[in-house]
């Protein structure tokens, strides 16, 4: 691969051909693929080209449905971006078990998001903390045409404390601030207040009497939201009375929860399962998230670290079996937004909200910790029933096909063979060689 200078400020077609000239041997199929994906209209290719840097086509995804989910009386049917085979159906089987035991229910905990100002000073820190119901008058006033509109929506700044980080190190302190962004994400908002946050105190220790020498010279190291929201908090569960379970085949409802809650014991114990378990709530969330244009990289690692808020990493759903009920529920921390960024501006996006009746950010979290803790329940019934390769297996099966570059007549025959047989990449294989030689005779 060469160097190349002033990349980005090639036409999308001359970015393709030099890409081309590097690494394709027919560099005209190769470009020909490539342009096969993009939008037929030009109009809405020039907005998905705009979305990100350097774009070469676009990148498809399945757009799946999950149809049948109560969430508080209400139901919904939920679209979902994943590519991994079995994570719809799993949700899909999940929302229609508990559709007929009265359905989800969720409630918004709270909804507070948190920015900081990170910055080093040599100072009196009491002096300082003296003085800080002053300056934090002053970052309201200085913010308060940023947060008007917030405001007027019933959002804006809640809250502007100062924290001593020397502990940490020498001279190193924070301004930490509380936000309410109500139906948006708020990166942006946030991230304005905080950078004038920082030159508001860059300027009142600058101009203070109260301040000497290097006092007036305080280092702003970065003013950055975090996508830490441990208060931005939604709850979703599921209970019914045990014997409503029914059976799992030929496992009792008993079994099932008391197999049930020893899953759940051993992820909230064991950072092995902890991960894998956790990965498969995320399976669920981050496929809504896609849909509906939001950061799921944010609500990933905000989720992962809330994991970790008790000391070791652990299972983000919990389940009791008390006085012959069982209960499943998920507690989360997810911070989402309904307008704004992609949210107005992806077709599919628009038609996501579509789908879900325009929910309200608070509505959306539920809907999304709805979806991570059915995706949760499919995946551990799995694993204490009929073990988990057998669904995914099958759901799998027509990716290896594909693979093989299977006929229809020859898929037809496979997913026959298969509804009684284990499904693995070499059975798949075998099969389709034992078909082709008869074929062939």
């Amino acid at each position: 691969m060469e160097i190349i200078s002033g990349f980005s400020k090639l036409p999308k077609k001359q970015k393709l051909v030099w890409l081309a000239s590097q690494v394709a041997d027919n560099q005209e199929e190769f470009i020909d693929e490539f342009e096969s994906y993009l939008h037929r209209e030009a109009k809405i290719q020039k907005l998905y080209d705009e979305f990100s840097e350097n774009t070469l086509t676009n990148f498809y995804m399945p757009y799946g449905l999950v149809p049948n989910v109560l969430i508080n009386n209400k139901l919904y049917a939920v679209p979902l971006v994943i590519e991994e085979s079995s994570v719809v159906a799993a949700a899909a089987g999940s929302a229609k078990f508990w559709l007929e035991r009265g359905g989800f229910k969720s409630e918004v905990i709270s909804t507070k998001k948190i920015g900081q100002v990170h910055f080093l000073w040599e100072g009196d820190f009491k002096k300082l903390d003296v003085l800080f119901d002053e300056l934090r008058e002053i970052l309201l006033d200085n913010t308060a045409l940023i947060t008007a509109n917030m405001r007027a929506r019933g959002g804006g700044i809640l809250d502007i404390e100062l924290v001593n980080m020397t502990h940490i190190d020498s001279d190193y302190y924070q301004i930490k601030a509380s936000f309410e962004t109500c139906e948006s994400m708020g990166a942006n908002f946030i991230n304005t207040c905080l950078e004038e946050f920082a030159r508001s105190l860059k300027d009142w220790m600058a101009n203070s009497e109260h301040f000497i020498g290097k006092e007036k010279e305080p280092l702003v190291v970065m003013s950055i939201l975090s996508n830490y929201t441990p208060e931005c908090l939604v709850k979703a569960w599921v209970e019914c009375p045990i014997a409503d379970l029914g059976y799992f085949e030929d496992m009792p409802p008993e079994m099932f929860a008391y197999k049930f809650s020893k899953a759940l014991m051993i992820a909230k114990n064991d950072p092995h399962r902890a991960t894998t378990h956790n990965k498969g709530i995320f399976n669920g969330i981050d496929a809504v998230t896609l849909a509906t244009g939001n950061d799921f990289r944010a609500i990933e690692a905000c989720g992962h670290t809330y994991a970790c808020r008790n000391g070791k990493y652990q299972s983000l759903t919990d389940c009791s079996i008390e006085n012959g009920i069982f209960k499943f529920w998920i507690e989360i921390p997810i911070a989402v937004g309904t307008v704004g960024g992609l949210t107005t501006l992806h077709p599919l996006v628009r038609k996501s909200f579509d789908i879900l009746d325009n929910p309200s950010a608070s509505e959306l979290m539920q809907i999304m910790a709805v979806i991570g803790l059915a995706q949760n329940f499919g995946a551990v019934k799995s694993l204490i029933t009929t073990g988990i390769q057998r669904g995914h297996m099958k759901m799998h099966l027509l990716n290896i096909l594909n693979h093989f570059e299977a006929t229809e007549g020859e898929i037809k025959h496979a997913v026959e063979h298969f509804k009684t047989n284990v499904v693995s990449f070499r059975a798949v294989r075998d099969l389709l060689d034992k078909m082709r030689v008869k074929v062939s005779e």
